[in-house]
């Protein structure tokens, strides 16, 4: 193993290690936020951003540490589970890029329509006719 793989390995444990430590705070803030019945639209693009990081943090060690042989589709496997894990990540900055650059990362969307088995949308079609 070169110095190269070594400092991919500490860099690739600390963001992937650091990832999972920010998801988990976030699914503790959704999961209060949802009992509130309001959530944060810049944080729920910040989670899907680390989700889509994270997988493709474990993607990274898949395919530096697997055995390098001539496997055709373990090989295309890989680039195919890299491209979905990019274009999830690339996606997420995206979002978090407009969000921040329009001023609307304080949107928020309100919950407190949407019961389980009511229509948000009845009481409001009851009287027009």
């Amino acid at each position: 193993m070169s110095i190269i793989d070594i400092v991919l390995l500490i860099a690739y444990s600390i963001s992937f290690i650091c990832a999972l430590l920010l998801i988990a705070a976030l699914f503790l803030y959704f999961r209060k936020r949802l009992r509130a019945r309001v959530v944060s639209l810049f944080m729920l693009a910040a989670f899907f951003f680390l989700g889509a990081y994270t997988v493709k943090m474990a993607v990274a060690f898949w395919i530096r540490f697997s055995t390098s042989g001539s496997d055709a589709v373990l090989s295309s496997l890989q680039s195919e589970a890299w491209a979905i894990a990019q274009t999830g990540t690339t996606l997420g900055l995206v979002i978090l890029t407009l969000l921040m650059y329009t001023k609307r990362q304080d949107l928020f969307v309100v919950l407190s329509g949407i019961r389980k088995g009511r229509n948000p949308h009845a009481d409001s079609n009851s009287g027009s006719k």
